[in-house]
């Protein structure tokens, strides 16, 4: 018996904005009856809002997230073991970016599993190709310290490697952290570093600005509380 597939299947970046994902994704999507995501409720809420011809009843989810264990991650392939093509769904944007989908990714290349990855909004890809940083060469470094006094020593080592290696730096922040490590931003980097504040994107609100340090302290900035948002440092 030939082995199913894993698709990775991208989800919108926010509310309203289902035309980002393409049409073939769809149809891919309507055809699966298994299903790997960090939250269930959030992956319903995603297909729910494709008009699915499935009931849900007929659909199986398997949970991967901090709770799970990693012995469970094997069980979540039985599916594709035996014949049956799986779905991977990230809680937004690209599965295994940014995303623990990663963890499954690598066990089914492990296992023989042939991984399909689709087309759709990457908020890294988005935010970097809208920021008019540099495009060549970048990286991204994920979550920066909570704690003032390490994020202040984060920001000046990511300003650092990006003079360094002309490079630019993308990090994320947990969106009620958002508006503090702004005026941390602000307050520690180098007034000719150019700072990208990109959030809501692929949505109606979207925001992307990309100032000097020096131009940010003479503007106000965002109110981005709670917001979903990606921000990028070109030294």
């Amino acid at each position: 018996m030939s082995k199913g597939k894993l698709y990775l299947i991208p989800t919108p970046l926010g509310e309203d904005s289902l035309q980002t994902i393409p049409a073939y994704v769809i149809e891919i999507l309507h055809r699966l009856d298994y299903f790997i995501a960090e939250r269930a409720k959030t992956a319903r809420h995603f297909i729910k809002s494709t008009t699915p011809v499935k009931a849900f009843s007929e659909l199986e989810f398997f949970e991967l997230n901090k709770r799970t264990l990693p012995e469970e991650l094997n069980s979540f392939l039985a599916p594709a073991k035996a014949g049956h093509d799986i779905g991977l769904l990230s809680e937004a944007g690209c599965p295994g970016v940014a995303d623990p989908g990663a963890d499954i990714v690598k066990i089914a290349h492990q296992q023989g599993i042939q991984v399909v990855p689709l087309v759709g909004p990457s908020s890294i890809l988005l935010a970097l190709m809208a920021s008019g940083m540099n495009g060549q060469s970048f990286a991204f470094q994920g979550y920066l310290s909570p704690k003032p006094f390490e994020l202040t020593k984060d920001l000046k080592r990511l300003e650092s490697l990006s003079i360094k290696h002309k490079q630019t730096q993308i990090f994320i922040e947990t969106p009620y952290r958002n508006n503090k490590l702004i005026e941390q931003a602000v307050k520690t980097l180098a007034p000719n570093t150019r700072f990208c504040i990109a959030a809501d994107l692929a949505t109606p609100q979207e925001y992307v600005k990309t100032k000097t340090i020096k131009d940010w302290k003479m503007s106000k900035t965002p109110e981005l509380h709670k917001v979903p948002a990606i921000f990028l440092i070109q030294g």
